[in-house]
């Protein structure tokens, strides 16, 4: 039987998932209908509950906990991981957040959570797909931008400054790793099957890591659009970890701070009760 699984184009997340979707590893007769997309259009088709299972961002999972539980493997989270504020300009003393322009790469991502935790008073915010964001600062249709995935590797290069790491920010602030991304499944779903699928993608990963950590294979490549090899080896290494492979007890722990933090800033939001982890 076919189930829908979507997740990004980045290096990190076709690394993981090469060795299952092509069969390289044994499936178990299971076999999935793969979409391909950025994490912001997986996040709100989380919200719509259209696939049964998805890599979203952490930032938007409070508003999915009633549908969907968080697998164990195939998550982006860890330390010196997190998105930049970058700018145009060398940043000075007298630069402030008040009154500026910031272009976020998605409403409901853990980006714009960590904005809003470190810049409560910012808020012309602008959200726009992540691979934008660099250019809307570049051309100066807004002030200032968050850059997620692989642009955190080439911004400089295109003469642009960062002001702050916002993954450090949290390090500091909450004292734990910082939750990107993982993978959720449809709690409808029967249970055995659940944890089998999640099982297959920690295979999937260690697969990766065995076969291809030296030599990237083609699926990783074809999809990494314009990326250079370097850009896609320092992406893989930097969000693909041991949490990738299974969250443990300090993934789950740090999951829950962020659910802790979204509700301190959106008290209105109620808070699920049900359980988040599969187990």
């Amino acid at each position: 039987m076919k189930y829908t699984l979507g997740f990004s184009p980045c290096p990190n997340d076709t690394f993981i998932f090469d060795a299952l979707v092509n069969h390289k590893i044994d499936t178990e007769g299971l076999d999935f209908d793969i979409f391909l997309e950025d994490v912001e259009t997986l996040n709100q088709w989380a919200l719509e509950e259209k696939l049964d299972f998805s890599k979203v961002s952490y930032g938007v999972l409070p508003l999915v906990l009633e549908k969907y539980l968080v697998l164990n493997s195939g998550g982006a989270l860890g330390k010196g991981v997190g998105p930049l504020l970058i700018i145009k300009s060398a940043v000075g003393n007298e630069w402030t957040i008040a009154n500026k322009s910031i272009a976020i790469p998605g409403e409901n991502t853990t980006a714009h959570l960590l904005f809003s935790l470190a810049y409560p008073q910012a808020k012309n915010k602008l959200f726009k797909t992540f691979n934008e964001i660099e250019d809307a600062v570049l051309h100066e249709t807004v002030d200032a931008g968050v850059i997620i995935h692989e642009n955190r590797f080439t911004y400089h290069l295109k003469g642009l400054h960062k002001v702050v790491d916002l993954g450090e920010y949290w390090e500091r602030s909450v004292n734990a790793p910082l939750p990107l991304g993982g993978i959720i499944a449809k709690r409808n779903l029967a249970t055995t099957l659940t944890m089998k699928i999640d099982n297959l993608i920690k295979q999937s990963v260690l697969y990766a890591y065995q076969h291809h950590h030296k030599e990237l294979s083609h699926y990783v490549q074809c999809h990494a659009q314009e990326m250079s090899e370097d850009v896609m080896r320092q992406h893989i290494n930097l969000y693909v970890n041991n949490y990738s492979i299974n969250l443990g007890d300090e993934g789950k722990k740090a999951i829950n701070q962020l659910l802790n933090v979204y509700h301190q800033l959106h008290p209105e939001i109620k808070r699920s009760e049900k359980n988040i982890f599969i187990s």
